[in-house]
């Protein structure tokens, strides 16, 4: 299902791929993907991909800017984040940032669905019980991503997370699968 599905993906955005690198570039320097070291499935890293929508300097300032973090628990979101550029907000916004992870698939690093990989400070501070999301790949969607995103506190998060580790199956993904769709359309807690 993961290699049909990013297969799949990859030549339904394909034609999308000249127009999203001509407008990352246009707008700032740099390089057109971000890369970043994750999490994945039993607590193995791996280089995730997504385009880059905030300015080259971003990581760096990451600190700076920690009193606005938005976040509860082992997370870092600020709404209006001033290191998100004008591209990469329609990026975020529409979900295609995202893109680049089907590599990730196709790898075998990440599924098509699955719990959103953290970066490894952040998952350092999970409790025992938060660490059960670990026992799966990460995925590009998640009952997290359908359930409203960013718009639930770091708890209601972890508690989806888990509830899909608890009841996956083919029927439950598909579910999630299902609702992907209207909900990258609704925009609904992404930032």
């Amino acid at each position: 299902m993961d290699l049909a599905g990013a297969t799949f993906g990859l030549l339904l955005l394909l034609p999308l791929l000249p127009l999203i690198v001509t407008m990352i570039k246009l707008e700032s320097p740099g390089p057109v993907l971000f890369a970043q070291r994750r999490v994945g499935k039993r607590g193995r890293l791996f280089r995730c991909y997504k385009f880059r929508s905030m300015t080259v300097d971003a990581e760096s300032r990451k600190q700076e800017l920690a009193h606005l973090n938005e976040a509860t628990g082992a997370a870092f979101k600020i709404k209006d984040d001033p290191r998100v550029t004008r591209v990469g907000r329609f990026l975020r916004r529409s979900s295609l940032d995202e893109f680049p992870q089907l590599w990730n698939i196709l790898r075998g690093e990440m599924s098509v669905v699955g719990p959103r990989p953290q970066i490894p400070t952040e998952v350092a501070d999970y409790s025992p019980h938060q660490a059960l999301r670990l026992l799966v790949k990460p995925g590009l969607t998640c009952l997290w991503q359908v359930s409203g995103r960013s718009q639930l506190d770091f708890d209601e998060w972890m508690e989806l997370d888990q509830e899909y580790v608890r009841n996956r199956s083919l029927a439950y993904e598909i579910g999630i699968l299902l609702r992907t769709l209207p909900a990258v359309i609704e925009r609904k807690g992404a930032y």
